[in-house]
Formats: structure tokens, sequence, C-alpha cells
């Protein structure tokens, strides 16, 4: 039997040989060979985050062996929600992949959460330095200060150093990491996660207790340093269990048989073990079943600390199992060191100046001293208003998650009928659309 477990190029399709592909990481790469595979009836096993519906459909060869982290969105809302922070900004990949089901899920989670995107920044695979530098200096002048990052690995790294470089892994800033990142921080060396400090990430959970993932993983650590003398992390990750598991599923289909093409599809999609690696190894609808725990990590020093574990409909708890106490809120879990190293709850926002300021109208002429006094103090050419609505306001907007700029403007001698006919007048003010996109 020739069989070739691996995504080794197109030109391998073409020959006798190959039975089944393990491999493709990205959408981009599954779509370039799909069509061939499914020609040939070779079945794929991609290891590809995203996997639309209707592929199963056009490639009926097709198979997701990665599980779908789409509930890693909720998971980060929920940690923007622990915090009471209403707004974040969205650092993402300008690839397909990257973006098709992730904005989607990451929006209607927050929206759940009562929290908003303020923004998407997009990046390019191949972005320069000058470029990163040039986007992290506008977002440094917003007034959101929460970022969700969604990149590559190599990328993220990039940008995580132009982000110390520019003073932006400080104080007051909050960096959150999708689990393609997260999930790979053991393989970081010492010098790249020195710019990381202060992150909290979602990372794909693994249960390492099993006497099978020990065996794997002694098997695994020994090869590696044999082949990578140079690395110092050698720990198995979630891409490296997966891609055994995939390949230990396709063994099973072939073990005491000469199953081809159709054959081999059929038994494979009939796999259904509980002892995978990365968990329940079973198909449905041409994929394995999505991930439903995440664990909750935060870069501290050489490397990172964990925090506690996520899990759908439950949310957060410190441990795994029937005994755990779960909460919607991670204020039961491991203390988070934010960036700039303080225990202390970032407020997601600053103070920023150059946004118009909202002009609050205030009757001068007012009968209740009590409630609005407007005084004039002609030497100092200035005005100060003061009574309990004026207090009332002033606390509210201290209040507020995020920075207002206000102005208090005085109205004379006249009626409180004309001072709210007077907002007709300023609705063209470039106060009005600010307020209403912080309001939003």
């Amino acid at each position: 039997m020739h069989s070739c477990f691996g995504f080794t190029g197109l030109d391998l399709i073409n020959t006798q040989q190959v039975e089944a592909i393990v491999g493709p990481q990205t959408w981009e790469e599954v779509s370039l060979v799909a069509d061939i595979c499914t020609d040939k009836q070779i079945p794929i096993l991609s290891l590809a985050d995203t996997t639309p519906e209707w592929t199963a459909e056009k490639w009926p060869f097709l198979l997701g062996a990665s599980h779908d982290n789409s509930a890693q969105m909720k998971a980060i809302a929920g940690i923007v929600q622990s915090w009471n922070w209403h707004q974040v900004t969205v650092i993402h990949e300008e690839v397909g992949s990257w973006t098709n089901g992730f904005m989607p899920h990451l929006h209607d989670s927050l929206r759940e959460v009562g929290a908003e995107i303020s923004q998407f920044v997009g990046l390019s695979p191949f972005a320069s330095s000058d470029s990163l530098s040039r986007e992290l200096e506008n977002l440094e002048k917003e007034q959101c200060r929460v970022f969700v990052v969604h990149l590559s690995l190599p990328l993220a790294v990039r940008l995580f150093e132009m982000a110390k470089k520019l003073k932006m892994m400080e104080k007051d800033y909050v960096w959150i990491t999708t689990h393609h990142i997260t999930s790979l921080v053991h393989s970081i060396n010492a010098s790249t996660i020195s710019s990381m400090q202060g992150v909290v990430g979602v990372k794909s959970y693994l249960s390492e207790t099993g006497q099978r993932f020990q065996d794997f993983s002694s098997r695994f650590r020994k090869r590696f340093r044999r082949e990578n003398s140079e690395e110092e992390n050698n720990e198995p990750g979630i891409y490296a269990v997966q891609a055994y598991d995939a390949i230990w599923t396709i063994a099973r289909a072939f073990k005491g048989s000469k199953r081809r093409n159709q054959e081999l599809l059929e038994s494979i999609l009939q796999t259904d073990f509980d002892q995978g690696l990365s968990g329940k190894v079973q198909f449905n609808n041409h994929k394995v079943a999505p991930t439903q725990i995440f664990q909750i990590i935060n870069v501290v020093g050489k490397s990172y600390r964990e925090l506690g574990f996520w899990s759908s409909e439950l949310g957060f708890s410190q441990t795994i199992g029937k005994n755990a106490t779960h909460s919607h809120v991670m204020n039961d879990l491991e203390q988070v060191l934010w960036p700039g190293g303080p225990k202390y709850t970032p407020r997601g926002w600053t103070e920023v100046t150059r946004l118009k300021p909202l002009l609050v109208g205030v009757p001068a002429k007012s009968g209740y001293k009590e409630y609005v006094k407007v005084e004039y103090n002609q030497s100092r050419n200035s005005t100060s208003f003061d009574g309990l609505a004026i207090q009332l306001f002033e606390e509210t907007v201290r209040s507020l998650p995020f920075y207002l700029r206000y102005e208090f403007v005085p109205f004379n001698d006249i009626s409180y009928d004309k001072l709210v006919g007077e907002i007709g007048e300023v609705r063209t003010c470039p106060f009005i659309n600010n307020f209403a996109k912080l309001t939003s």
C-alpha cells in the first residue's frame, strides 16, 4: 500500500501513490487542493480552523480535522464583560480564513454582554515595520485601550515588538489574544515573549493527564530535542496533537483492510473514539466536534500563568470537573497581571482631548438656585456652574466607562422652550456625531 499522510504539494496528487492527505492549515491552502482531491477521490483531512458549511456538498472528500474554535469569541466577550469594558478594537489579519466566521461571532458575542467593536484594523501578512508603526500610532491617538488581536503568530510577534517600542505595552493598555496566538505561546523564545508581558489570551484546552497523552508527549519531546537542539521549549501544542489525531484516524480506517477512495472516506466518517489527544474524534457534517473548553492564560515573565478555564454554557472556573464552581465573570480566577505590572484593573479607555466637547446648555436665569446656579465673575472673565442638576450631571459623567469631554454653555434671558429649541440649531455641530459615536 502506498499512502501519503502529509501535505507536500500538488504534484503528489497526480501520482497513484497518494491515498489520503493531512495538513492544510489555512482555508487558502485547502481551497487549492480540494477540487483535485474530490476529482481523484482522495480524502483530505484539513487542519484549518475555518471550514464553511457548504464544503461538504461541493467537496465531499474534504474533512475538517481541526476542532471549530468559534466558541472562543464568547470567552473573549466574557473577559471583556468581567472588567466592565464597553468598547474594543479588533486587530485582524487581512486574509479570508482569518476574518470569515470570526467577525460575526465576535460581534454577536460582544453585543450580548453590552460591548461594541469601536473599529477594525486589518493588517497585511506582509506588513512592513513602517506600516505596523503607523497603524499602532493611529490607535494610540484613539480613546479605546482594549485590543483583541486575531493574527497569525509571526505577524503577532512583530506587532507586539512594535507595540513595546511605542510604549503601548504599559499601564492602561489591555491586549487579548485569540487561540491562534495563545496556543503557540509555549513556542515563543524569551526575547520575543518579553514584548508580550501582561497579555491575556484564550488557549485551546488539552487534557494532559491521560496516559496516552503522556506517552505521546514524552516521544514528542525526545524527538523535538534531537531535531531542534537549540530550542528551549519542546512541549507539544494543539496543532501537533490535532495532526496526530488526524493521522491516527486514517490509520484506524486503513487497519485490517485495503480501503481506498469512497470506501476509505466512509470508514473515516464512521470514526468515533473518545481517546483522541485533542478530545473526542467524531465527524458530523464532515467536521469533528467543536471545542467547548478553553484555557485562560496571562503572559508573565519567561512564559505564562494559567488563570483558569472557560467552557460553553458554564463560563469561567478555576478547575475542570464536576466539582468546579462556575461564573460568568473572571473574578474567581487567578489575579491578572496587566501590562505595566501593578495589580489593578485598567479602565480600558483614555482621555482624548482632541475630541470636540459636548455642549451642555444651562439656563442662567433659573429661579431655583439650589437646582441650577450660574454665576459670572467679571474680574476673572469666567462663569461657574453649580446646583443639584450640575452635580448630578458631573457625577454621571465620572461614572461613564469612557472619557466624555463637555462644556457648559450659559443661556440668558430665554425660556426653557427657547432653550430646547436651540438644540435644533446646533445639530450640525461636530460634538453631536462625536457623542453619538461614543455612546453607540
